[in-house]
């Protein structure tokens, strides 16, 4: 389409490969993928002179601008879990919210980036984020599809963990409890490719804490274990 954005970021490294299937994945072959994002907000927005804003304002609230949430109900992609970092207890990286958005289809997804009004809106977005990793996943209950979205006024603690691990299965296993999501794909990063994320409901940021340092030693750059305040969570709850 000759109208459609030409979306500019330096938030994150696109997997080319990855969402090429993403975009010819057969209509047969397709159904719902939850894009897990991870986020980390500049102090100040990064703004280009032409983007008419007319005072600095924080990575976050340039982000709260961007809040797509007019345009995913219009492709019938639904938001299920919103959550404010409040510990990053293992990781390279600290980070700031995450976000979960489930789409009736892989193919929706990449439709997305070529409509005029996400285009308007993705402005904010690459303003705000200093850098973000977006995993493309399946849950292994695959009743949470069924799952509407959530109320918007939920304020509960969630431990978080991300790995990179050679056997799922061991991996799901060894958190009891959790709701587990299987990476397909990591569409945005910085080259790492993730496995497994998951979520269990807790009631201090000391479970946490308790928890990162219960689990296997790994190689640094292979996993976070987070605690996200979550405002929004129709992932460990129904």
């Amino acid at each position: 389409m000759d109208d459609a954005p030409r979306l500019k970021h330096k938030y994150g490294r696109i997997d080319k490969d990855y969402a090429m299937a993403l975009a010819t994945r057969a209509p047969e072959d397709d159904g719902p993928i939850y894009m897990v994002n991870l986020m980390k907000y500049h102090e100040v927005a990064q703004y280009t002179d032409d983007a008419g804003v007319d005072k600095p304002i924080s990575g976050r609230e340039a982000d709260d601008r961007y809040n797509p949430t007019s345009i995913l109900a219009k492709i019938g992609a639904t938001i299920v879990f919103v959550g404010d970092v409040v510990g990053n207890h293992v990781g390279s990286e600290d980070w700031d919210r995450i976000a979960i958005v489930r789409y009736a289809t892989r193919k929706s997804f990449i439709d997305m980036q070529t409509r005029k009004d996400f285009g308007e809106k993705h402005v904010h977005k690459a303003a705000g984020m200093q850098r973000t990793i977006i995993v493309c996943c399946r849950p292994q209950d695959a009743s949470l599809d069924a799952r509407g979205r959530p109320k918007a006024d939920d304020d509960r603690l969630v431990a978080m963990v991300v790995r990179q691990t050679a056997n799922r299965a061991t991996t799901f296993d060894a958190l009891p409890g959790a709701t587990n999501l299987a990476a397909e794909g990591t569409i945005i990063g910085d080259g790492r490719l993730w496995d497994t994320v998951q979520f269990v409901p807790v009631a201090s940021t000391t479970d946490v804490e308790s928890l990162a340092n219960s689990m296997s030693a790994s190689t640094d750059g292979d996993m976070y274990v987070m605690t996200v305040r979550a405002s929004m969570d129709a992932i460990t709850q129904g």
